[in-house]
C-alpha cells in the first residue's frame, strides 16, 4: 500500500493524528523514514512517531528503519506492534473533541516563547502534565498566566492534524488550583485555534477523572480511547 492511500484509508485524521500532523502542519518539524511510511518528530520537539497505516508490516520497517535497533520510540492509537517489538509502557488514554467548548481570550494570559521554557519546563516537572521538552513551545501557540512574576499555570497546542489542533500541557502550580486558570488558559488557548479556522481537541489519561471531568464540563465530548504505548524497535539479531 502507498502511503497515499494508507492515509486515504484513515478513517478521520483524529483517528492517526500524529501522521496527520506530522505529513501536514507540522511537517517543518518532521523526520520520516526511508520508504515514507513512518514518521517521527524532531528531538527535543515531541517524543511522539507515527505510521502511515498501523496494519501495514512495512510502515512498522520504516519506523524501527528511522528510529534504529533497541531505541525507544512513543506511539499513539489502537495500535499492536508486531513481533520483536518491546512494549515498555501502557498508558490507557481518551481523545475528546473540542468542537463544541466556548472558546473566549484571558486577558491576563500571556504568549510564551523560548525565552520562557526553563519556567514552563519546572511547572511541567512539578505537574506531570505530559511530555513536554524544550522545543514543544514551537508547535503551537503557548499562553501563561503570572502572578508576582512568576508562572502559575499554562496550557498550549502539540499536535496539528489539517483542521485541528490538540490543546496540551495544561497544567497548574499546586499553590494556585481551585481559581479556575487552566479552565480560563483552555477557553483562551481554543479562541487562538478557532481564529485559524480550526478545532480544538485534546487527549487525556484514562484514569485522570478529575481532568476528564473538567473537560467535560467546558463541553468536550468524548470520540475515543486510544493507549499511548512506548516501545522499543527490535534489537539487532546476534
Amino acid at each position: 500500500m502507498s502511503p497515499e492511500s494508507a492515509a486515504a484509508a484513515v478513517v478521520h485524521v483524529l483517528d492517526n493524528p500524529v501522521w496527520a500532523a506530522l505529513t501536514g502542519p507540522h511537517g517543518g518539524f518532521t523526520e520520516t523514514g526511508p520508504a515514507g511510511l513512518a514518521a517521527r518528530y524532531v528531538e527535543d520537539a515531541s517524543p511522539f512517531a507515527a505510521l502511515a497505516d498501523p496494519q501495514d508490516p512495512r510502515a512498522w520497517a520504516d519506523l524501527a528503519a528511522l528510529a534504529g535497533p533497541d531505541a525507544p520510540v512513543w506511539v499513539t492509537g489502537l495500535l499492536r506492534p508486531p513481533e520483536g517489538w518491546t512494549t515498555v509502557a501502557t498508558i490507557p488514554g481518551v481523545q475528546l473533541d473540542g468542537t463544541a467548548v466556548r472558546a473566549q481570550a484571558a486577558p491576563e494570559a500571556v504568549r510564551l516563547g523560548t525565552a520562557d521554557v526553563p519556567e514552563m519546563l519546572e511547572l511541567v516537572e512539578l505537574t506531570r502534565p505530559g511530555p513536554f521538552l524544550t522545543r514543544t513551545v514551537e508547535l503551537g501557540t503557548y499562553l501563561g498566566i503570572r502572578e508576582g512574576g512568576r508562572l502559575v499555570a499554562m496550557a498550549g497546542e502539540r499536535m496539528r492534524p489539517p483542521g485541528w489542533s490538540e490543546i496540551s500541557a495544561v497544567c497548574t502550580h499546586p499553590d494556585h488550583r481551585g481559581r479556575g486558570l487552566a479552565a480560563r488558559l483552555i477557553r483562551a488557548v481554543a479562541a487562538a485555534i478557532r481564529s485559524r479556522g480550526e478545532r480544538p481537541f485534546l487527549h487525556a489519561a484514562a484514569d485522570n477523572e478529575g481532568a476528564i471531568a473538567l473537560y467535560e464540563s467546558m463541553g468536550f465530548t468524548h470520540r475515543r480511547r486510544p493507549d499511548f504505548l512506548g516501545l522499543r524497535t527490535p534489537a539487532p539479531r546476534p
